[in-house]
């Protein structure tokens, strides 16, 4: 377990330090199911990487706001108002055996799946009354991406930042299932992203 510990954990120190001085920007409640015991969450979900990781996907999208950019979950939000808000984000992290059984509530798909995201879809006039905007909630079925990072010979450490990533993105309202545009510009938010975290290409 511990040279698990060693090849997975998250112990990037500017990483982390980064996370300290963007505490104020977001905020990350991390949650799991019973089976999911401590000693995983300490290996690969460290809460502040996840919260650079986070924070690395929301800087970017910012950027891309200023270039006119919008945000189809959001697209009723000022802009600047969308700047200003803390970010507010739920992840939760579960086994196999109820990730199968939220799939297939959530998508008819009878299978567990990496990740699944839950938007908050809130309307803009409650949001703007609110002193933090809620993004929504991520699922993460931990046993599937520990598979797919084996089988894609990554790290898990890697693969958790990427889906991370990628379903912050689901939650702004991009969805790479719409069509072959919409695909390929998700895919370029993600790899950018990751590139700025000095992570590799995860579709190279």
């Amino acid at each position: 377990m511990s040279q698990e510990k060693g090849n997975n954990s998250f112990d990037n120190h500017d990483a982390n330090e980064r996370a300290g001085d963007d505490a104020s920007l977001a905020a990350l409640d991390i949650s799991a199911t019973s089976s999911i015991d401590d000693d995983i969450l300490d290996t690969f979900y460290d809460r502040k990487h996840l919260q650079s990781v986070m924070m690395a996907a929301l800087d970017y999208i910012d950027e891309r706001i200023k270039e006119g950019l919008t945000l189809p979950y959001f697209v009723d939000i000022d802009p600047e108002l969308w700047q200003e808000k803390s970010k507010v984000l739920d992840i939760y992290i579960t086994d196999e055996i109820e990730g199968q059984a939220l799939n297939l509530e959530a998508r008819g798909k009878d299978y567990a799946t990496n990740i699944l995201s839950y938007p908050s879809d809130l309307p803009a006039a409650i949001i703007e009354l609110m002193p933090t905007l809620p993004l929504g909630e991520l699922v993460i079925c931990h046993g599937v991406i520990v598979r797919e990072a084996a089988e894609q010979e990554k790290t898990t450490a890697q693969h958790i930042s990427h889906l991370l990533i990628h379903g912050v993105l689901h939650l702004l309202g991009f969805d790479h299932e719409l069509g072959q545009a919409e695909q390929d510009e998700m895919e370029r938010f993600e790899i950018e992203i990751l590139a700025g975290l000095s992570l590799p290409n995860p579709y190279a």
